[in-house]
C-alpha cells in the first residue's frame, strides 16, 4: 500500500484543527472574569484598514472584573472604543485618557446557562468536524483497491481510535468550559 492513499497523521491533523478552532470559540466566550482573549475578534477601522484591537494598544487584566487597553497613538482613540461598543461582547468602555477601561459585570444564572448551551453547540459543531474527518478516512479506506480486508479492518479501526480520542478530548474540553461558566 502507498503511504498517499491513507494518510493517518494528515487525519489527526484535521482532527486535532477541529479542537483548536473549539478552544479558539471558548476563549471568545465571556465567563464573567476578565480575560484579554474576549478582544481577540474585534477589528479597529485605524489607519485607513482594519486592525486587530491588540495591535493599536496594550491590553492588561489588572483586576478579575476589569481589562485596560492602553492606546498608544490617540488618532485611533475613538476607534478603538467604537469598534468595542459595535462589537457583540456586551461590555460598555469607559474612557480615561488614553486608557480605555472594559468593567466586566457579574453574569447571573440566566446568562451563565445561556453560555453554557453556546459552549455545548460549540462543542457538537466540533464533533461534527470529526466525524467529518472520520468519514473521509473510512472512503480512503474502502476505495482503495490494493488493501486486503484485514487490511481496510485495522486502518478501519486505527481510523476509529483517532476519532474517540478527539471527542474524548471535545467532551473533557466543554466539561471544563461549562463548568468554568457556571462559577460564581
Amino acid at each position: 500500500m502507498s503511504d498517499s492513499d491513507i494518510d493517518i497523521d494528515a487525519l489527526e491533523k484535521r482532527m486535532a484543527g477541529a479542537l483548536a478552532a473549539l478552544r479558539n470559540e471558548f476563549s471568545a466566550l465571556r465567563t464573567g472574569r476578565a480575560s484579554a482573549s474576549i478582544l481577540d475578534p474585534i477589528m479597529v477601522n485605524a489607519y485607513g484598514s482594519q486592525m486587530p484591537l491588540n495591535q493599536c494598544g496594550t491590553v492588561n487584566v489588572p483586576e478579575p472584573r476589569m481589562i485596560t487597553i492602553t492606546v498608544w497613538d490617540k488618532e485611533v482613540l475613538n476607534p478603538v472604543e467604537k469598534a468595542i461598543r459595535e462589537s457583540s461582547i456586551g461590555i460598555n468602555p469607559v474612557m480615561d485618557g488614553m486608557v480605555i477601561r472594559l468593567p466586566i459585570p457579574e453574569l447571573n444564572e440566566e446568562r451563565r446557562v445561556e453560555l453554557t448551551k453556546v459552549a455545548g453547540s460549540h462543542a457538537e459543531n466540533a464533533r461534527i468536524a470529526v466525524r467529518n474527518v472520520r468519514r473521509d478516512g473510512m472512503d480512503q479506506v474502502k476505495k482503495s483497491d490494493d488493501l486486503s480486508d484485514d487490511d481496510k479492518k485495522i486502518w478501519s479501526d486505527e481510523i476509529q481510535t483517532l476519532t474517540n480520542d478527539a471527542i474524548k478530548k471535545i467532551d473533557e474540553a466543554v466539561e471544563v468550559k461549562q463548568a468554568e461558566i457556571m462559577q460564581v
